[in-house]
């Protein structure tokens, strides 16, 4: 009765955002306490932070809970943004059997609670579940050439099996459920050290150190600034029940990791020398979305020019070293 009671008190949207103090998470919550929704952000905090959140604590509409998503939550929700889960290199390697369980069990009891409540809920997956492709650029049909027992697995079987898992709950209960392929993501509220490209050249760049580029800088990735990925993310969410996904979000615009230092170094005027090593084991060597699924179904197509993104990570940066 208190749940019927307070979906007549309140028309406000109740939204669940899993990895909430994350830097995308961050980013999603903020978004959805600007639409007018009631947000419930989850985190064990473990590559999270509470600094990045800590501007939304005040509003009346967000809740903050420390809490595990490889155990059961029971709560009353309308719709649940599933982004637990470490999403660098450097924090899902360290401890690869909780990243491989944050994926999977996170998705049962996400799905679990949906299925229960009839939320709504869409996966943040990844890019990674493409592994190193085969083909350029990737389109959501593509299945990918992973190794499933690399370092790199825990992450990227781990999210291919919570696809397969949100697919299963959909056609065996019904659920609501969508799915997002996340392209690489950037812009302030990146973790400093949590090995992402982006990050490690502008850190490295503002500090003078010397920036690492893995392997001859010739590999690709395509870079998408952290506001529009979110309004991709939010767009899903408010398509027609019929419509799933997978759908891949990210900018199209192809960069290698040369291309990206010198760009950083320009930005930031440093005079930071470029130094190579050994690329790592399963380093993809290209990586684009094909973004015509998104575009026709979201209507949805990233415009933020590279540079102007990362005029503004590097302030944030800027502020983040001094400070």
């Amino acid at each position: 009765m208190l749940t019927n009671l307070t979906t007549r008190v309140s028309n406000r949207k109740r939204v669940l955002v899993t990895g909430g103090a994350g830097f995308l998470g961050s980013h999603l919550c903020a978004r959805l306490l600007k639409d007018g929704c009631d947000v419930l952000c989850v985190d064990n905090f473990y590559s999270g932070t509470k600094d990045n959140v800590a501007h939304l604590i005040q509003n009346p509409r967000f809740e903050l809970m420390r809490h595990d998503v490889t155990f059961s939550l029971y709560i009353e929700i309308d719709e649940i943004y599933n982004l637990a889960c470490p999403a660098s290199p450097i924090h899902y390697q360290w401890d690869p059997v909780q990243t491989t369980k944050t994926s999977v069990h996170g998705a049962i009891n996400m799905l679990g609670l949906a299925k229960r409540v009839k939320a709504k809920i869409l996966q943040a997956s990844t890019s990674e579940v493409y592994g190193d492709p085969e083909i350029h650029p990737q389109r959501e049909d593509y299945w990918g050439h992973v190794n499933p027992i690399g370092f790199r697995s825990c992450y990227d079987e781990g999210k291919r099996c919570a696809e397969t898992l949100f697919f299963d709950y959909h056609r065996q209960h019904k659920l609501y459920i969508k799915v997002a392929r996340i392209f690489n993501t950037y812009g302030p509220r990146m973790h400093p050290n949590d090995g992402r490209v982006v990050s490690n050249f502008i850190v490295q760049a503002l500090k003078g150190e010397p920036i690492t580029i893995y392997g001859d800088g010739s590999q690709s990735r395509s870079f998408c600034y952290v506001d529009e990925l979110v309004d991709g993310l939010v767009r899903l969410m408010a398509t027609p029940d019929d419509f799933t996904g997978p759908v891949n979000l990210g900018n199209p615009c192809e960069f290698t990791m040369m291309e990206l230092a010198d760009k950083v170094i320009e930005l930031t005027g440093s005079r930071s020398p470029i130094v190579f090593k050994p690329l790592p084991s399963d380093d993809p060597r290209q990586r684009q979305p094909d973004i015509a699924l998104a575009r026709e179904k979201l209507g949805w197509n990233p415009v933020l020019p590279l540079e102007t993104g990362l005029v503004h990570t590097i302030e944030y940066f800027r502020t983040l070293l001094v400070a």
